[in-house]
């Protein structure tokens, strides 16, 4: 069976094949940063789909943000299925058949990010989030993570994302967790000017990739 696209941005990289990575965004939705995140990591190998949870709806606004999320979180079910159908897109589309694919949250994304790993441990080999958490077990899951976390975060308690490593490290899963001195929530995204470290954003770019290079030939 196959699956047609679901609502979302997809790049390939020009040799048009390689391996999977589902990038979720933050509570903007699919904005132009997350459409620039995809390409550049296509510029280098791999295939890349951002489901859009929001249905083409997308803003730089906090106030309709926060709406946009709230929906999302209070219709769960509906989130999960659109992850589930761009799971079962990109993995038709990855160029190296039987691989598992990365996820890549940001914000309101890492959240799903690391859901999916424990709603679909089969197919989720390797996650990285930005400045977000989840609670709950991840004893189910079969993934590396890696995560990239603000030094002041107003919406990300330190000991939320203590206790997220924890739950990790107890379930036996390789982490790595990496603090950005001088940042805030969103230092990534460069269209949020106040909250855009250039420094924070390169070194954590330059980490994400090197992760998803060594899973992608593990």
């Amino acid at each position: 069976m196959t699956h047609p696209q679901p609502q979302g941005f997809l790049a390939v990289p020009p040799a048009g094949g390689g391996h999977g990575v589902l990038v979720l965004h933050a509570w903007w939705g699919v904005n132009e940063t997350i459409k620039a995140f995809c390409s550049r990591l296509a510029e280098s190998g791999f295939v890349v789909f951002a489901p859009d949870l929001y249905h083409g709806k997308v803003t730089d606004n906090r106030d309709d943000a926060e709406t946009f999320s709230r929906a999302a979180f209070e219709n769960l079910d509906t989130a999960r299925a659109d992850i589930a159908d761009a799971v079962a897109f990109l993995k038709e589309r990855d160029g190296h058949v039987d691989t598992d694919l990365a996820v890549i949250g940001f914000s309101l994304g890492a959240f799903f990010a690391l859901d999916i790993s424990v709603t679909a441990p089969e197919y989720i080999r390797s996650v990285v989030i930005f400045y977000g958490t989840r609670p709950g077990d991840y004893r189910s899951s079969k993934a590396d993570y890696l995560g990239h976390f603000a030094e002041t975060d107003e919406f990300e308690p330190q000991s939320d994302v203590d206790k997220l490593e924890e739950s990790l490290k107890r379930a036996g899963h390789h982490v790595t967790f990496h603090y950005y001195s001088g940042t805030g929530h969103w230092f990534f995204e460069p269209d949020n000017s106040q909250a855009y470290n250039q420094a924070a954003a390169s070194l954590s770019w330059d980490r994400t990739l090197a992760f998803l290079k060594r899973s992608s030939i593990a």
